[in-house]
């Protein structure tokens, strides 16, 4: 048995149980992983090849994913990642993978692929549910958020557990008096908001959230057994942004709900990402990576930041065309997404230049995986306005805390001089301090 049994921690009941896809030819150690799963509030699906894999989750998507990286002789655990990462809803899939070897080509083959965690053999239990609920939260924070308050819990049960079957992170809340408190915990995108409850109504919460600055753009949608007009027209002038009668037709609730979402996603999009390459654009990323710098500093972790920059761009769009140029960006950025880990900052800092910034990762360790996304970038092909085929590649610099400095401009400044010598050396290459 490779998962040792004791005492671990306990997951938070307050969401809908989280599902986890476990790939593993040991029985045992599925069957222990299942009782694990149990006692922390788990939903646990388990395969022993990677085509069952793949079912499984075509079927339902999990929340995450825990794959032996020893598979089997005619089977890759990191070739199975990239087809789940494929699969729609779950391109930015947490990955663990678990082994017997913790060779370093391992880890930077399972960091290539997305995984987020690479597990030694034999796990001692609370470790590993330590490394599950990272995972989950992962995915959680990838998820769209909706938090539902309401005094009924079998209501709340209820559209906990519908929500989650449509791959959407919802949180219950009894007590309106500690609505601010989990807005803050939970940061939705969406509440759904009960009329009638113990102390604060319905009304009063709504006028609450939409005359605080930080949720005042918060979709809030009522949902009441009171279906009075007069009800009604009161939740609009409180602010409410939708109203929903119980018992409420579920196909209903999803598709008001979804619209919602959606809206909101799209709205956040336009400001934080680039049309074309999907990327962060500069603010966002800045502002992500600062908070992951200072995580790392306060985890005394490393974390790699690499500045990109496409080989001789101007001459692509010069000699094939800037159609051709917009494919060779989109095809990067596409590149860049489906690689890496959940955890992961990919933006682009302009034009033809971007950023890749990867936590707890040492500079060998960024270096491997980069080195793996050059190789793979430089053999896609791509077709110019006219219909020639042509190739690209990529020079890059990086830089790595705490060695180059402490700061985001400390680290980008560092990369970018590096970048140059990239550059100078004769391009499709990386330099880093060891280079």
């Amino acid at each position: 048995m490779m998962l040792k049994e004791d005492s671990a921690p306990t997951f938070d009941a307050g969401t809908s149980r989280a599902r986890l896809l476990v790939v593993d030819r040991d029985l045992e150690f599925l069957r222990t992983v299942q009782q694990l799963g149990r006692a922390h509030l788990l939903e646990i699906a388990s395969a022993v090849t990677a085509d069952a894999a793949v079912a499984l989750a075509q079927r339902r998507p999990p929340d995450a994913a825990v794959i032996d990286a020893g598979l089997g002789p005619n089977e890759s655990a990191f070739a199975l990642a990239a087809a789940l990462r494929s699969l729609p809803q779950l391109e930015a899939l947490p990955i663990a993978f678990t082994s017997d070897d913790a060779h370093v080509d391992n880890r930077v083959a399972a960091a290539h692929a997305g995984g987020s965690l690479y597990l030694a053999k034999p796990i001692e239990a609370p470790a590993f549910a330590t490394a599950l609920q990272h995972l989950v939260s992962q995915r959680r924070a990838e998820q769209p958020r909706v938090l539902i308050v309401d005094d009924d819990a079998e209501f709340r049960g209820a559209v906990l557990d519908m929500l989650a079957g449509e791959g959407i992170a919802a949180f219950e809340l009894g007590d309106g008096k500690l609505l601010f408190e989990s807005l803050e915990q939970v940061r939705p995108e969406l509440l759904l908001l009960d009329l009638e409850m113990p102390g604060l109504s319905g009304f009063e919460l709504c006028r609450m959230v939409r005359m605080s600055p930080r949720w005042q753009q918060l979709p809030v949608v009522f949902v009441t057994g009171r279906t009075d007009l007069e009800s009604r027209l009161a939740a609009f002038r409180f602010g409410a942004d939708d109203y929903l009668a119980k018992p409420v037709i579920v196909e209903e609730m999803l598709a008001r709900i979804r619209v919602r979402l959606e809206r909101t996603r799209l709205l956040r999009e336009r400001a934080e990402r680039c049309p074309l390459t999907g990327t962060l654009l500069r603010r966002a990323l800045l502002e992500a990576l600062t908070a992951r710098l200072s995580e790392a500093r306060r985890r005394t972790q490393p974390l790699s930041v690499a500045l990109l920059d496409l080989d001789r761009f101007k001459q692509v769009n010069d000699q094939y065309g800037h159609l051709a140029g917009d494919r060779v960006l989109l095809g990067f950025g596409k590149l860049l997404g489906a690689r890496f880990r959940a955890s992961d900052l990919r933006g682009r800092w302009g034009g033809e230049e971007f950023v890749v910034a990867l936590p707890d990762a040492d500079e060998s360790t960024a270096r491997g995986v980069l080195e793996r996304v050059l190789a793979e970038f430089a053999a896609m092909e791509f077709e110019g306005d006219a219909g020639e085929r042509f190739h690209v590649s990529f020079s890059g610099g990086i830089a790595c805390l705490p060695g180059d400095g402490h700061r985001v401009e400390d680290l980008i400044r560092v990369a970018d001089a590096r970048l140059y010598r990239a550059k100078a050396g004769g391009r499709a290459r990386l330099v880093g301090s060891e280079s």
